[in-house]
């Protein structure tokens, strides 16, 4: 059994689901690649993609909306869109690699593979066995023009969003998002500060702006400082955003119980030593989250998806939404002082968010192509602490190149 996944460097859930997957793949003894669909596409392809998307969405939200909004009014199952003709251009390549290596499966945590991949189906017959993982609370735009075998989609109650965009019903599997196993379970907390050298007494809030350091990040901790001075420590994960994090140095240097933290494969851990958490509402982060059953206020939406994401989250009491960034104080006070306000979020986490996803995922695709898995490897769902030991670096998925070799 050979199995490869095909994400895009376009924001970091994708990868992170990709991750997640890989991790779990590897841990029943399952052969598993995880590739950058785009460097299919050429050497430059994946940088460029990448640097278009996150300038977009930080610097022109409303631009992103905009072209969001219109995505949505020409998607349609009927006809193939702009982004079906971008991606079709490597498909070819992207098809000989995998015919060369023999693949059982692949699944995709993006829309470009998905692509691809149905292309692929019709010009080429690719007999693969093929998965498309829905990242976020709604149906994007442009899913319903791709073919894989099964769509996996974050909840049931989102089946007939998906089923209205034209993707057949038997093709939808509600497993959830998989999140790595770390997210399942919760670290002592003064064990968690004690590893990132963080004051182990009083309130911890973590703030975090996703991947591309998107948000007001400085505002948002200047009005908690002046609510709650030092009384608690702030600590603020910005990601992959190199300028934001000597911004917000420079403006916090003098404060001792505000850390600005440069980019972290630990964001799990930061969790754990946490009280409460500030984040954009990205379908992965909200998810790890939910799935640590973190008291939990979602600010920022990148208009389009993550507005979604936020409005599912607040309609199940999985969060507070506060509707003007003037309110996240009140969120956050809400939260801190009220333990029946935060008992009755944990217990919608749970209720929600099903931090095995993963292995769910994993388990469903590995009997849709027939394999038998050692009893043992088929019932083990416990979270583990140790995936790290298969982990994929959180900042970078493999490129294909004309030399690799499959792994």
């Amino acid at each position: 059994m050979k199995v490869l996944i095909l994400s895009c460097n376009t924001g970091g859930g994708h990868n992170a689901a990709g991750r997640a997957l890989y991790e779990e793949f590897h841990r029943r003894g399952i052969d598993c690649e995880f590739l950058d669909t785009l460097s299919f596409a050429g050497p430059r392809a994946s940088k460029q993609a990448s640097s278009i998307y996150i300038n977009v969405t930080t610097k022109t939200p409303m631009l992103f909306q905009l072209a969001y909004n219109i995505a949505h009014w020409i998607s349609s199952p009927h006809r193939k869109s702009i982004v079906y003709a971008f991606n079709r251009k490597y498909a070819l390549k992207l098809g000989q690699y995998i015919e060369e290596n023999h693949f059982d499966a692949i699944v995709m945590p993006h829309l470009f593979p998905a692509e691809a991949i149905t292309y692929l189906k019709k010009k080429r017959n690719l007999s693969v066995r093929t998965y498309a993982v829905a990242t976020d609370y709604t149906c994007i735009p442009f899913w319903e023009e791709t073919q894989p075998d099964y769509f996996f989609i974050p909840h049931r109650e989102l089946s007939r969003e998906f089923i209205r965009s034209g993707i057949p019903r038997e093709k939808l599997v509600p497993l959830g998002i998989p999140v790595q196993r770390t997210f399942g379970v919760r670290r002592d907390q003064k064990e968690a500060r004690q590893a990132l050298g963080l004051p182990t007494e009083g309130r911890m809030i973590l703030l975090m702006s996703g991947s591309m350091g998107y948000g007001h990040l400085g505002q948002m901790a200047s009005q908690l400082y002046k609510e709650y001075g030092t009384r608690l420590s702030l600590v603020i994960l910005c990601g992959n955003n190199e300028k934001i994090q000597e911004k917000l140095k420079k403006q916090f240097a003098a404060y001792s119980n505000i850390f600005v933290v440069n980019y972290t494969e630990q964001v799990s851990l930061y969790m754990d030593a946490a009280d409460l958490l500030l984040t954009k509402p990205g379908g992965l982060t909200s998810t790890e989250a939910a799935s640590k059953k973190i008291p939990l206020v979602l600010t920022d939406p990148i208009p389009g998806c993550e507005t979604q994401n936020a409005s599912f989250f607040e309609r199940h009491g999985l969060a507070l939404v506060p509707e003007k960034k003037a309110d996240y104080v009140d969120a956050v006070r809400t939260l801190l002082d009220d333990a029946s306000v935060r008992e009755r979020m944990q217990a919608a986490q749970e209720l929600y968010v099903d931090p095995t996803a993963a292995a769910q995922l994993c388990g469903f695709i590995l009997a849709d192509c027939g394999y038998l898995e050692p009893a043992a490897q088929a019932t083990d769902t416990a979270p583990d602490t140790n995936a790290a030991e298969h982990s994929v670096p959180a900042d970078t998925i493999s490129s294909h190149t004309d030399d690799q070799s499959s792994n």
